[in-house]
């Protein structure tokens, strides 16, 4: 039998239940009660560990969920750091304690950081480098950086990929697919949150994030459409030294935006930082529609002159035009009041599915501008608003596409790097001149025009297939072959019910009969007997309580 044919969750049966111990440890018991019939099946009783230790309970319930991520190790470090980015997925508690996440991991010998690069290269480093420090500038789960020098003397940095990470990831990617399908099929307030979409989410994140090559492409178009602007400084990416697992880029020699003493001492001004750092973002998301999703404190760089140089593009997101103007919409909005206008941009950016929610989420949406009424614009702090439409999307069940969200998400990091900097910070005066710019847009003759043209386009292809689609569909009828199909959703559950009620019903109407037709059998006294009873009454009477106590049986382990 090939070790292959085995099912993974079989074949790394110890790190699943480690999993399932920490989620114990950190009193998850819900959910390894609700995943443990499955488990316990598969896998045997003493698949589920015993505790050694008290779990901790002064701990909230986030708290614990970082803390279990954290001794889980990097793929779930990984995933809370980006979950914590996407705060519609998760509540937004645990999105803020998931913010904390750390990548606590010791750097891996340099001997492997070399064998990894000759590897991936296909030749030595002396052929290709001139020197490469020993210390790692960082160290994280998923890679590591070092200083180096290209043979033509270029100061550059080599981001290194951990030997063993991906086959680390797809290990405990199949065991967390594994688990959210059991969770699913058991509880329908784990089913809610579709944790396997989450999952699925992760997956793709994931895999982007380990291919080097995407990013070195994010660098090379950040590089395009920053490359006449004075104030943004954008590294250099060299893809003929780079490969899946390294990636080489120009070193940048600057102060992480986070350490405010330090820029103070450089002489760097924190309020021109604050709002050139705000404008790199405004203007990737609203004339770019391509942003940086992740611009935390420690991604920015600030050099002299107060130049602007963002760091690690393996997290960006995409806005379409249409997006980029709807969008427009739900900031201008919130910020005029116009209730009518935020609720029309929430359905044309597919946050609302359903005509039967509008109600209640149109009272929602008044209360929440209302309350902002009275409240001066430059006192309004966009986290603050976002902050109160995530609570608004939880509690209506609405979804937030994931590009949209990486959007907002950023433009609350940005706006807390600039108040940092800058305590009196306005991020609503920075978001109206796009807002205006939008505007104006809209009503472009030349856009209007241009899409005047392919509206008259759409309509004439129209024109051309509507008299052979009708050629069609009259033919399907002539023949008998046009049929109506119709597809019933979400009813297997009652479909099921139904099926075990009509079998409780049947199995009791003929242990019904069964008695009565041995109770008349005994009053006849026919065939053979014992004891003076006829053995086929007897036989029947017998056959009653046999299935009487299975039907007892099944209908008490239905209500367990």
């Amino acid at each position: 039998m090939k070790i292959k044919s085995i099912p993974r969750t079989w074949r790394h049966l110890r790190r699943y239940r480690q999993i399932v111990g920490v989620l114990l440890k950190y009193g998850f018991n819900e959910i390894v009660d609700i995943a443990q019939k499955d488990l316990i099946v598969r896998f045997g009783r003493k698949f589920i560990p015993r505790l050694k230790a008290p779990v901790e309970t002064r701990m909230t319930r986030a708290e614990r969920l970082r803390h279990a991520a954290e001794e889980l190790g990097p793929t779930f470090v990984k995933m809370g750091q980006i979950l914590s980015l996407r705060p519609e997925l998760i509540p937004p508690d645990i999105a803020l304690e998931f913010q904390q996440l750390q990548d606590k991991v010791a750097p891996f010998p340099f001997d492997k950081v070399i064998a990894v690069i000759e590897e991936e290269l296909i030749k030595p480093v002396n052929e290709v480098f001139l020197e490469i420090h020993s210390e790692p500038l960082a160290a994280a789960s998923i890679a590591q950086v070092h200083r180096a020098t290209l043979l033509d003397g270029k100061q550059i940095v080599i981001k290194v990929q951990r030997p063993d990470i991906k086959s680390i990831i797809e290990v405990d990617l199949e065991i967390l697919k594994d688990l959210a399908a059991i969770l699913s099929r058991y509880s329908e307030d784990i089913a809610i949150h579709d944790p396997q979409a989450i999952i699925l989410e992760f997956d793709r994140s994931i895999n982007r994030e380990l291919d080097f090559h995407q990013e070195g492409r994010n660098i090379q178009r950040f590089n395009r459409l920053f490359a006449d602007d004075p104030i943004v400084y954008i590294p250099s990416y060299y893809e003929e030294h780079s490969t899946r697992r390294i990636l080489v880029m120009d070193y940048v020699k600057g102060i992480k935006a986070s350490n405010l003493d330090e820029i103070n001492d450089a002489g760097l001004d924190t309020t021109i930082i604050a709002k050139r750092g705000v404008q790199l973002l405004l203007k990737q998301i609203f004339e770019f529609g391509f942003f940086h999703a992740d611009p935390h404190p420690g991604n920015i760089m600030v050099m002299d002159d107060n130049i602007i140089a963002p760091l690690d593009y393996g997290m960006v997101g995409y806005l379409n035009e249409s997006s980029i103007e709807e969008l427009g919409n739900v900031l201008s909005g919130i910020i005029k009041k116009d209730i009518q206008r935020t609720l029309r941009a929430f359905q044309q950016l597919g946050i609302v599915h359903e005509p039967g929610n509008r109600l209640e989420l149109e009272a929602a949406l008044n209360d929440f501008i209302n309350r902002y009424y009275e409240v001066p614009l430059k006192q309004l702090q966009v986290s603050t608003l976002l902050a109160e439409i995530y609570q608004i999307v939880h509690e209506h069940q609405l979804s937030i596409p994931p590009n949209l969200s990486l959007m907002m998400k950023a433009l609350v990091t940005v706006e807390g790097l600039g108040r940092k900097l800058y305590p009196d910070f306005d991020m609503v005066s920075e978001v109206r001149p796009y807002l205006k710019r939008l505007a104006l847009n809209r009503f472009d003759p030349r856009r209007r025009f241009s899409q005047s043209l392919l509206i008259m386009e759409d309509f004439f292809r129209l024109a051309e297939d509507f008299p052979q689609s009708t050629r069609d569909i009259m033919q399907k009828i002539k023949q008998g072959e046009l049929r109506v199909q119709f597809e019933h959703r979400n009813l297997e559950k009652l479909a099921s019910a139904m099926n075990r009620s009509s079998n409780r019903t049947a199995a009791a109407m003929i242990i019904a009969a069964l008695i009565v037709g041995s109770s008349l059998i005994l009053q006849v006294n026919y065939g053979p007997s014992i004891y003076g009873f006829p053995l086929i009454g007897l036989a029947g009477y017998l056959l009653a309580s046999v299935l009487g106590l299975k039907l007892i049986w099944d209908i008490f382990r239905s209500t367990r």
